[in-house]
């Protein structure tokens, strides 16, 4: 793999909000639209170690650049939503972990059986079930930096501007990672480009989509990808998309979100 995982794990640090002053949010607080979205944001940050679950539950548990990344991946995705924890705290909501208590108890029964459906699915299919793991993962990543750039210019805060852009630079290098993963792993499977390329095809939706309510995702979808600004960011993912081995045509990104209306 060309990962060079050493690197990464040197860089590798929990985003901080010590220097940022929050108290700025008492006198210029967020408008609703801006909290919604940080609430969800908040919520799938925190559920990134189900997320975590779900793929060592895959051959992916074997490879020890991978399981490094995720270790790293899921400590940093937490101090991201301690960070819009945080944020929310400043404006009296719920945030932390009573808000995330309170998601779990949520989810639907059949949450529990996704582990196991992903091992018995990668025991039929093998190694080439981690190329969709990690597509999915560099898709996942490259639409949550584009959320986080738009939602900063839609609010134009400059203290959450500085908090996003944290973790946007963060996000980037999860992206990175998991895109160089998918290239090596898709370039040299056929068998990984098929069940990638149907995968996605059929069941990739944007992040947080069994976690939250429909009506929250598509309040997301539209308040961050609608428009013209919004299309722009969905197409510049789905051209990243694209440059992935057997990929070229499939537009997860535009696709999914068509379903929303966009």
């Amino acid at each position: 793999m060309s990962v060079d995982i050493t690197t990464f794990k040197a860089r590798s640090r929990p985003v901080s909000v010590e220097d940022l002053d929050l108290s700025a949010f008492r006198d210029r607080p967020l408008d609703p639209d801006t909290l919604r979205c940080l609430r969800y944001m908040h919520d799938v940050e925190f559920h990134t170690v189900c997320y975590l679950r779900d793929v060592l539950a895959t051959p992916a548990h074997r490879d020890p650049d991978v399981t490094t990344f995720l270790t790293l991946w899921n400590v940093e995705e937490l101090y991201h939503g301690d960070a819009l924890g945080a944020v929310l705290a400043a404006h009296a909501q719920v945030a932390g972990v009573e808000r995330v208590r309170r998601t779990r108890r949520r989810l639907r029964r059949g949450d529990r059986f996704v582990p196991v459906g992903h091992a018995l699915a990668s025991s039929v299919i093998g190694a080439s079930y981690v190329a969709v793991h990690m597509t999915w993962g560099a898709i996942n990543e490259w639409t949550a930096q584009a959320a986080y750039g738009r939602l900063a210019q839609r609010a134009g805060h400059p203290v959450l501007t500085t908090l996003l852009g944290r973790l946007m630079r963060q996000e980037g290098r999860h992206a990175w990672f998991y895109a160089q993963q998918a290239r090596d792993r898709l370039a040299e499977d056929g068998r990984a480009r098929w069940l990638t390329r149907t995968t996605l095809r059929r069941w990739w939706a944007p992040v947080g989509s069994t976690l939250l309510p429909p009506s929250e995702v598509t309040f997301m979808a539209h308040h961050l990808f609608g428009g013209a600004e919004g299309r722009a960011l969905l197409e510049r993912i789905d051209r990243r998309v694209d440059r992935l081995p057997g990929l070229a045509g499939v537009r997860p990104a535009a696709t999914a979100m068509a379903r929303f209306g966009l």
